[in-house]
């Protein structure tokens, strides 16, 4: 790409969609030809009016220290003669409205513009080669795309009259630099018919797709020159049965199309939407769900995990995990798909990780995010909020940051590329740094501002929760120092340092925020917001699975610390109230404690806060909140209210790790060697889990039977297994199938 110039748009507004084309005269046939894009925004080419690739959102959302481009092979869009290309750019990620808060975005630097760079090089039937690159030789004209933006949506006027604009300019800033793309890029993945048209009390023309998910919708129509199109986008109905996207908020999120009386099929080039439902605003006939279909946009991305149980709910429940995955894997891993946010914050992508390895091979996708993570690490090695960058204010925040260390650690455990984690150990190194220099406690990190338990159950007047967040960052300050001795461990490096490290960490965790072997108010400083002060508890379900999960606990206290636990949850009706940064943990927490039926008793419930809340009221993916919609159908306040929120879908690795039994300790990454030690429960019996290892296929299957319980499992070759079944003898199996029937453990 280094022949290429980046060329820009002369009088082109933001949203604009400019059109830059350049006739490649060949004298001859190719014998081959290859064309190389990026753009500072989205592109979309065509060669002889025939498409490039059928990648979407490209080049792609990075870092803005770096830009990726694309290589195609064009060998069969070229001819002898006169070969038109064209390349419409858009703003999309790198100059579209991103985040929620103008006053917050960070922008490029303000000389930049939305611009293009391009090279097609060809190989003519002679052996003779030749090369067109970016230049101010680049025509620039309008387009029918007459405005474009990922929060607001895409205009497309078939009426438009395009004309010339001039030559384009070439861009002299200092600009990211380019790299070859290093992941899975954003493609149609699933078409969606309509189920139903609804009428609703308002009098409004609604299709119901009957899945919640990420995409756009084609509509395949043909009227006449100058009709109008009008498209909204909803995830939910409110309690009326009327169309209800308030909480979309600023992101408007429409699809207008003017139709030019020829073209049959549109569907949208520069913006996603998040949605169940569309209202049609404006249509030229009556509403046929033949016109319509709904079409899932994600990343790249090959499904290697299965699941089916006894309980129709659960297996909804994982369905609905599914999905949020899926809606929220575009490029990067998102928070949610439809509002004015839509960005790749690192505490759910770290809650979420495990989960994700174990459904799809998102090694790639991970790997290409991470690298974006290390390139926008601090100056003193903090992480902040959101990869890649959008805020100004990128304050670190404990689990948020955390990403740093959890997802490598995760990534690596699932796919066993030692070199993935050892790129990444640097950043990892420089994070756990951070935390032992941030707050005024060595072995502690006190202050500072964080989410804290974000959106916990236990305090009616806070995001942040009732856990105290000195507690949670110190908490995590040891767990990432831990997984950062593990990953030297693994790698080689040296670990005396970090070894002790860590131990002063536990040691001055415990002292601090432990006595009698329970949790207590840290007394040792200052709290930056004084009016959270009195709504914090000394005793909480997350503080508790925190400190059970990492190990924060002497043996002699692990019994008073379950039994708190188990306190809380009967004193809470039987239910959790753990937010964004407990609940991954919580029902492991219970289940290695010797509270397994405990675990499953909050997986199965029904009461808010729970997983099948949402699911009785009928779901089709993970809500941001417990009670994004309450009881009654009354709605969360619209200011922060997503129905495809995928971090509390991070049950799923208890539900492969526990109920599954199937577990990768650190020797075993990439599957060479698991654990497996199901937690059978007669309410999700018969249960299956499978997944597709780099070594092969791994399954387990139980199922309660008159005689006890019958295990099914398959070992793929190259993998070895410790088994250790209720009841039963530790086993070390090898590659081949199985079958154990063991007495029934004392469950439900």
């Amino acid at each position: 790409m280094k022949r290429a110039s980046f060329i820009f748009a002369p009088q082109v507004s933001r949203t604009d969609v400019p059109c830059f084309v350049r006739t490649i005269r060949l004298p001859m046939a190719a014998k081959q030809a290859t064309i190389k894009i990026s753009a500072i925004g989205l592109y979309y080419a065509t060669v002889n009016g025939q498409d490039v690739t059928d990648a979407r959102l490209t080049p792609g959302w990075t870092s803005h220290k770096r830009a990726l481009f694309q290589t195609y092979d064009i060998t069969s869009l070229v001819h002898e003669g006169d070969n038109v290309l064209r390349i419409y750019v858009a703003g999309g990620w790198a100059r579209g409205e991103i985040a929620y808060d103008p006053q917050w975005r960070v922008a490029l630097d303000p000389r930049f513009h939305t611009c293009l760079a391009a090279v097609c090089d060809v190989t003519l039937a002679d052996g003779q080669s030749m090369a067109v690159a970016t230049n101010e030789d680049f025509e620039v004209w309008s387009s029918p795309y007459t405005e474009a933006d990922i929060y607001q949506g895409e205009r497309f006027d078939g009426t438009a009259a395009i004309h010339r604009l001039g030559y384009a300019m070439r861009d002299e800033s200092a600009h990211p630099q380019l790299q070859p793309h290093d992941h899975p890029l954003v493609r149609e993945q699933e078409r969606l018919p309509v189920q139903r048209i609804l009428r609703t009390p308002k009098g409004e023309t609604v299709l119901d797709f009957g899945q919640n998910h990420a995409g756009y919708t084609e509509i395949r129509y043909r009227g006449k020159r100058g009709d109008r199109i009008r498209l909204s986008f909803a995830e939910i109905l409110d309690k009326d049965g009327n169309f209800y996207n308030e909480n979309y908020r600023a992101s408007r999120n429409d699809i207008r199309y003017v139709l030019d009386g020829e073209r049959e099929i549109y569907k949208p080039h520069f913006t996603f939407q998040g949605y169940r439902y569309v209202r049609l605003d404006e249509f030229p006939a009556e509403a046929d769900a033949s016109y319509f279909t709904s079409i899932v946009l994600h990343s790249d991305m090959r499904r290697i995990g299965d699941f089916r149980c006894g309980d129709p709910r659960i297996n909804r429940l994982y369905s609905n995990i599914l999905y949020g995955q899926k809606s929220n894997f575009i490029d990067v891993p998102t928070d949610c798909p439809q509002r004015d946010e839509r960005l790749g914050w690192t505490g759910d992508a770290q809650v979420f990780c495990r989960t994700a390895c174990i459904q799809y091979d998102v090694k790639a996708f991970f790997e290409k995010w991470l690298t974006d993570m290390a390139l926008e690490q601090h100056k003193d090695g903090g992480i902040g909020r959101v990869v890649p960058k959008v805020f100004d204010d990128d304050t670190p925040s404990a689990a948020w940051g955390d990403a740093a260390t959890v997802c490598p650690m995760e990534v690596y455990l699932a796919y066993g590329d030692r070199e993935l984690l050892r790129r990444q150990y640097p950043m990892m190194r420089r994070w756990v740094d951070y935390m032992h220099a941030a707050g005024p406690e060595e072995y502690l990190w006190i202050g500072g501002t964080h989410f804290g338990d974000w959106l916990a159950k236990d305090v009616d007047d806070s995001y942040v929760g009732a856990t105290q967040t000195d507690l949670i960052a110190s908490a995590f300050f040891a767990h990432s120092t831990h997984l950062c001795l593990r990953a030297a461990r693994i790698l080689g490096e040296p670990t005396d340092d970090l070894l002790a490290l860590y131990t002063n960490v536990r040691t001055a965790f415990r002292a601090a925020f432990m006595k009698d072997g329970l949790p207590v108010l840290y007394e040792g400083g200052e709290y930056t917001d004084p009016q959270r002060r009195p709504r914090l508890r000394p005793i909480t379900q997350t503080g508790l699975a925190l400190i059970l999960h990492f190990h924060l606990y002497e043996p002699k206290e692990e019994e008073g610390l379950i039994r708190a636990l188990t306190h809380l949850i009967r004193e809470n009706g039987d239910r959790m109230s753990t937010g964004f940064v407990g609940t991954p943990y919580l029902l492991h927490a219970l289940a290695d404690h010797g509270e397994a039926k405990v675990a499953f008793d909050l997986l199965v419930s029904e009461k808010m806060p729970s997983w099948l809340f949402s699911v009785k009221h009928g779901a089709t993916t993970i809500w941001e909140h417990w009670d994004s919609m309450g009881e009654n159908g009354e709605l969360h306040p619209a200011d922060m209210n997503s129905f495809n929120h995928y971090a509390y879908g991070s049950v799923y690795d208890f539900i492969y790790g526990k109920a599954a039994g199937i577990t990768v300790p650190d020797h075993g990454a990439g599957y060479r060697h698991v654990t497996l030690r199901p937690y059978p429960d007669r309410r999700l019996s018969p249960l299956a889990v499978s997944e597709q290892t780099p070594l092969g296929r791994l399954s387990v299957r139980w199922q309660y039977v008159r005689d006890g319980i019958r295990y099914d499992i398959c070992i793929p070759h190259g993998c070895t297994a410790t088994l250790m079944l209720p009841q039963a003898p530790v086993r070390t199996l090898t590659d081949g199938e199985y079958v154990f029937v063991c007495p029934s453990p004392d469950t439900p």
